[in-house]
């Protein structure tokens, strides 16, 4: 099982990087740039990796900063994806049981509602990019 999900998360990336790549903002807490999966090595090496991608154009990678304070939805893993036509949008959970989807239109307000608290809460792009290469260099 999870072999499936890590193919199903690399295919998932192409769209990034594929002739006309998606538009892609990735808000990150600035908890999970400081756990250490794997030691510090491999952390720094995937926190430089998060800022190489962030220099694409169509890829945006913002910190929330722990001075931002605690909102809801803290500490979940979500994909809002935008559809051609707002009813069509899609909220992809990642839980403990699996993947789930939402598209109610309460549930997508709510998550919209998330989105947009982030990006008011969140460092600038560069200033981001500054913060996980500060960190990186201390490890």
């Amino acid at each position: 099982m999870v072999e499936l999900r890590v193919a199903l998360r690399m295919q998932r990336q192409q769209v990034l990087h594929r002739e006309n790549p998606i538009a892609y903002v990735a808000y990150v807490h600035e908890a999970a740039l400081h756990m250490e999966f794997g030691g510090p090595r491999v952390m720094r090496t995937q926190l430089n990796h998060l800022c190489d991608l962030s220099e694409q154009k169509n890829i945006d990678v913002r910190v929330v900063p722990f001075k931002a304070g605690v909102f809801p939805g803290a500490g979940q893993a979500m994909v809002y994806v935008l559809a051609p036509v707002p009813q069509l949008d899609t909220v992809e959970l990642d839980t403990a049981h699996g993947t789930e989807f939402l598209h109610g239109q309460a549930q997508l307000d709510k998550y919209r509602a998330q989105l947009d608290w982030m990006e008011t809460a969140s460092l600038s792009s560069s200033d981001s990019r500054d913060f996980i290469h500060g960190i990186a260099g201390r490890l």
